[in-house]
């Protein structure tokens, strides 16, 4: 495998650290897990020291194996009904203005935990009215009830990662996801709720072909979704699978470019990028 190339290097400006700290405190204060943590994102110095934060709820063990990740699989706690509560409290303190809410999959659930998003959303909602909220959701298998009780929650962007192009999916993702699961989820969304900003992304570096990235964009925006992030896949740990290539930047420059000749409305596109990565600027820039 090659080399992990320097513009893969993350630098932390020694000016964000405090924050990054006071965010680390607040979080342990009440609990609350991050999907910054227990994926391992390269940006969570960066993402904390200003004030970003992806929260996961519905606990930190997944019942999926996707080959990528680095959240712990097993077998999950109960639901914790107290959690949406704790979530509150932590983003009044920290003042946030954008939240992110993503969890792990709990197919264990009867609603696969579409129950506990919804209280999740609807608090802060109530407690934190400034709040811009992004619901970075599972598939719940497809299930159009679960669909419908976190979108109506209200968030104001639901992302659903499509992660992969159609050929790696079965090798890279658990066998109960899907490529055309994903995007039905995605259209679902809009069909719930046309006003609500939807959103994607692709992880790029695990073997697929340019035809295959075009491929993809071209079906994401055929569900209308409004948002795409592509980023560089990055080998959490040994368990997972190694890097097939890395992709340079401008690469990704011109990544892009294709995406908003395509009609995205917002693109991310850089080899730290993830779902949730600059989140509130993209999302202003639709306003």
């Amino acid at each position: 495998m090659a080399e992990k190339p320097d513009w893969l290097r993350v630098f932390v400006p020694t000016s964000s650290l405090p924050s990054a700290r006071h965010v680390d405190r607040a979080l342990s204060g009440f609990g609350i897990h991050t999907v910054c943590r227990s994926a391992r994102c390269p940006n969570l110095p960066t993402c904390w020291g200003q004030g970003a934060v992806t929260f996961m709820i519905l606990g930190d063990v997944c019942t999926r194996s996707c080959r990528f990740c680095a959240v712990e699989h097993g077998r999950p706690a109960p639901r914790d009904p107290g959690e949406p509560f704790r979530l509150a409290q932590v983003v009044r303190e920290l003042g946030l203005r954008y939240v992110v809410l993503t969890s792990v999959d709990r197919d264990d659930l009867p609603d696969g935990g579409a129950g506990h998003y919804a209280a999740a959303i609807r608090l802060l909602r109530q407690t934190a009215p400034q709040a811009i909220v992004e619901a970075l959701i599972p598939d719940f298998g497809g299930e159009r009830g679960a669909l419908d009780a976190v979108v109506g929650a209200g968030p104001h962007v639901v992302g659903h990662n499509l992660e992969t192009v159609r050929r790696l999916t079965p090798a890279i993702r658990d066998r109960r996801a899907g490529y055309d699961l994903s995007l039905s989820v995605l259209r679902a969304v809009k069909e719930i709720a046309p006003r609500a900003v939807t959103k994607s992304s692709l992880l790029l570096g695990l073997g697929e072909t340019e035809e295959e990235v075009g491929e993809a964009l071209a079906d994401l925006r055929a569900a209308e979704v409004d948002v795409v992030v592509l980023g560089q896949y990055l080998r959490p740990t040994a368990r997972q699978l190694p890097v097939v290539r890395y992709v340079p930047p401008p690469e990704f420059c011109r990544w892009a470019q294709r995406a908003r000749e395509l009609g995205f409305r917002g693109v991310v596109a850089e080899p730290l990028a993830r779902a949730s990565f600059r989140a509130a600027e993209i999302y202003a820039g639709l306003r």
